[in-house]
């Protein structure tokens, strides 16, 4: 380098030397293929400075105002060293919130001056666009998004054994405020109930969570049975949603979470000696995260910020409504307890008593709704609809009747094709004796109205078509509204019929034709199935399996068929004819099958 510099210098002398010897400034410069005004310029630089004037100079300015000054400078770094998982973007946010400098970097300057000063590596970072959908509840305790981390290490100061402990974590969807940061030394079911149940005492009730499908959440690819996460939820009115099998995405927040839980605490915090210090230092780190950290999803607000937990005085209704929320679980001491020698081994919750289901009697289980929205129970199809995908249904069971549950709430019930048989086999693969039927109670709060139900099976409801049942056609029939539902029954025995989700808003419903209030509920039917068959080639019918011979005069045409548990009754030309019944299989289809080329049945 210092020759070039000595031979750039050399050109130069030797063009000013030409000057002063009488060459003009427009000679020279054409000879070496430079402006006259730098010609000019080394001549005036030889002669103010001599040799050492021709060499070349900083291009730096002498002075740049919008530099940042020393003390800014001096801020970032010390904001950057205390922190060092924290970015410029944060950085600067919290420089501008606490009103430490002025002018206030922008997160470039913060930038340059954590690489001027060795505290980031330079790089070009380019984001991948995420081809996930992103979603967000609109408001706090609508949904908590709850999973397990490992990471935290506990030694023994004895024999020096590292050992994983893990940790329960619960973040609530729209705030991201940490409402579960529970160090267990293994992750039972038992252990992630008493956190969750901790975490209901402290905040309230949400509406739903979200779980992946570890088997400490749910027993969905078990005997689909009831584990004790589903029931608190079950008691408490929870609608507990889970992911699809190898979709870490659905729970992304709390996974994001788990991330930021490492970056800044676990992989530089070393080892425990106890569960107790590492809780202790869990809580320090949550209480930071919670209300000073601020959080780039949230346009740089902390979580505390947005999170509302339950007011006191709905938490004192919800104990009312479900009591013994912590009852279900074994309490934990907390991290300042001293430990009770007689209590080396804790004793277990009582498990819920096992009561055996009746012959007949009604049963309950759980299903989780998949994604295309069409649950299947014992070769019956349930619509629900892909909204509902990964919530935990409960099903009512008995012969007569099966109404669906989801948080408590009824959403549906249709006619029971189950049998004795169908019953045992369900409650032996996780279900569970049934208490009263989930009907609504006659407490005045309920509306009803009469509709007739066209022939396509819809009624007219404040300007709305709602499906009550293509069978229920030409029917008129009373409709009882409640908060969630409407059930469709008979005017005459008010015999329930069919329940739907009730699509009306308060204010609909008062505007209402014909509105009363509502009368005693409508309870489903004992009396026999009404059903159509249509009569084959040789005369004959297929009803529960079993063959009933009419005779060939009635080939090709539509009988109403009612079917007992003993009899099956067929109405023939204003004739009743009562045939003993020889199968114990439920009536699955109401329906008459189609003739080939016909579009209706008449």
């Amino acid at each position: 380098m210092a020759l070039v510099e000595l031979s750039v210098v050399e050109q130069r002398y030797r063009a000013v030397l030409a000057v002063l010897a009488g060459a003009t400034v427009t000679e020279v410069a054409a000879q070496l293929g430079v402006s006259r005004q730098t010609v000019s310029g080394w001549k005036s630089r030889y002669e103010a400075s001599g040799l050492a004037g021709l060499a070349d100079r900083s291009r730096r300015p002498a002075s740049c105002p919008h530099q940042a000054s020393a003390e800014v400078e001096a801020a970032v770094c010390e904001l950057r060293r205390k922190h060092p998982r924290w970015g410029p973007r944060r950085i600067a946010h919290v420089l501008e919130r606490s009103g430490a400098v002025s002018p206030v970097p922008s997160r470039m300057t913060v930038y340059r001056i954590l690489v001027r000063h060795g505290l980031v590596e330079p790089g070009v970072r380019r984001r991948k666009r995420s081809e996930y959908k992103r979603w967000q509840r609109d408001r706090p305790m609508q949904l908590w998004q709850l999973d397990i981390v490992g990471g935290v290490m506990l030694v023994n100061p004895v024999t020096g054994e590292l050992t994983e402990a893990k940790v329960v974590t619960g973040v609530d969807d729209h705030s991201r405020f940490c409402v579960i940061a529970s160090v267990v030394e293994r992750a039972t079911g038992r252990a992630v109930c008493a956190a969750f149940a901790r975490a209901l005492q402290r905040f309230g009730v949400p509406e739903e969570v979200l779980t992946d499908n570890g088997k400490q959440f749910t027993d969905r690819f078990g005997h689909g049975g009831e584990v004790l996460f589903d029931r608190i939820c079950r008691e408490n009115g929870i609608a507990h949603r889970l992911t699809q099998p190898a979709s870490p995405t659905t729970t992304g927040k709390v996974e994001r979470f788990h991330q930021t839980l490492r970056r800044e605490l676990l992989d530089d915090c070393g080892a425990f000696e106890s569960v107790q210090a590492a809780q202790t230092a869990l809580d320090a780190w949550v209480e930071e995260y919670n209300s000073v950290r601020p959080h780039q999803a949230l346009d740089m607000q902390s979580p505390v910020d947005r999170f509302t937990p339950v007011s006191e005085q709905e938490q004192d209704v919800l104990a009312l409504r479900v009591p013994g929320v912590l009852a279900l679980v074994p309490q934990q001491r907390t991290a300042s307890a001293e430990p009770d020698p007689a209590e080396a081994v804790p004793a277990a919750a009582p498990l819920p008593e096992v009561v055996q289901v009746e012959e007949g009697g009604p049963v309950e289980f759980e299903r989780v709704v998949p994604a295309s929205g069409n649950l299947q129970v014992a070769g019956k199809q349930f619509w629900l609809g892909p909204s509902r995908s990964g919530l935990t249904v409960t099903f009512w069971a008995d012969t007569s009747v099966i109404h669906l549950l989801i948080a408590g709430t009824r959403i549906k019930s249709v006619r029971s094709h189950l049998s004795v048989a169908d019953l045992a086999q369900l409650a032996a693969r996780g279900g569970r004796a049934a208490g009263p039927a989930p009907l609504p109670a006659s407490d005045g709060a309920a509306f009803e109205v009469d509709r007739v139900v066209n022939n396509s099976g819809l009624v007219n409801l404040g300007g709305r078509q709602v499906l009550a049942a293509e069978i229920l056609g030409g029917r008129q029939v009373g409709i009882r509204i409640d908060d969630e539902t409407l059930s469709f029954f008979d005017l005459s025995s008010r015999q329930l019929l069919r329940v739907r989700p009730n699509p009306l808003s308060p204010e609909a419903v008062r505007r209402l034709r014909g509105l009363r209030p509502a009368g005693p509920p409508p309870r489903p039917g004992i009396e026999p199935v009404r059903v159509q068959r249509r009569v084959s080639a040789v005369g004959t019918i297929m009803v529960c399996r079993q063959t009933v011979s009419l005779g060939r005069p009635y080939a090709g045409r539509t009988v109403t068929v009612h079917v007992s548990d003993t009899t099956i009754t067929v109405e023939l030309d204003g004739q009743i004819r009562v045939i003993r019944r020889t199968t114990d299989v439920p009536v699955r289809n109401v329906k008459a099958n189609k003739p080939h080329g016909a579009s209706h049945v008449v």
